[in-house]
């Protein structure tokens, strides 16, 4: 009996702090919309793979950051994920990023930098430490452009309830999604969902979909904290440089 009602006091518990995520309300901007603003860094392995993996070279070992489907892999297309295994392999010269070439979306949101959010009513940017990444979020135009794509892709919102809805097309087919070599075709849709569950936390929620990568759409779906008091700095990266391979020592 006394297990029985620990447990339901346990449950109680639960339901009580998931109802309390639920029911808080952001902080609003003049023109009434959730506020987002502000600095944020990811705290998890996601960049570092967005499945579960052990530690490897460079790589922090992690648990998967994927809700859907239910055993947290990518549902890569079988050359697909022959593909990421060459990825993985060549991964210390590979990555776009050890280039100097910009993240990408979604990775520019969960490497170990700060990125720092501004709204007004017509559009939302969101700045980024790592190579000064930026990104505009358009809040009045629905259409992506035609027969053009980018680093960081087009993006087009709007909101639902307290939940801000990025569209992101034309997403250019070099950047990966971590630093394991997950990676995508330039077909790549990308939706994006931030919710501000609490005053120092952003819930970041992306489904992908890729029919030429992937069998089916997948979503990863995590928690990124706000950073009080904190700043952009200056990131230095050897771009241009014509002598990669011997970045990395053998």
């Amino acid at each position: 009996m006394s297990s029985a009602r620990t447990l339901i006091a346990f449950s109680f518990l639960i339901l009580s702090a998931s109802a309390q995520q639920k029911a808080y309300r952001a902080p609003r901007t003049p023109d009434g919309k959730p506020d987002l603003q502000g600095i944020w860094e990811a705290r998890s392995t996601a960049n570092a793979n967005l499945e579960a993996h052990g530690a490897s070279l460079n790589i922090r070992a992690g648990e998967s950051v994927i809700v859907d489907p239910a055993d947290g892999k990518i549902p890569y297309q079988p050359a697909a994920r022959e593909k990421q295994k060459e990825n993985f392999a060549a991964r210390a010269t590979a990555d776009p990023v050890s280039r100097c070439y910009l993240p990408g979306v979604p990775r520019a949101n969960y490497m170990p930098f700060p990125f720092q959010i501004f709204q007004t009513p017509e559009d939302i940017a969101l700045t980024y430490e790592f190579v000064h990444a930026s990104r505009t979020i358009h809040m009045n135009k629905k259409e992506h452009l035609d027969n053009i794509e980018f680093w960081m892709g087009d993006s087009r919102g709007h909101w639902e309830g307290e939940t801000l809805v990025v569209d992101v097309a034309d997403n250019n087919a070099d950047t990966w999604l971590d630093a394991s070599g997950n990676f995508h075709s330039a077909e790549m849709h990308v939706v994006e969902r931030y919710t501000r569950t609490g005053p120092d936390t952003l819930q970041y929620e992306v489904t992908i979909e890729d029919p030429e990568m992937y069998t089916k759409p997948w979503t990863t779906s995590f928690l990124i904290p706000f950073v009080p008091g904190g700043e952009l700095y200056e990131y230095i990266c050897q771009e241009n440089n014509v002598d990669v391979k011997h970045l990395v020592g053998k």
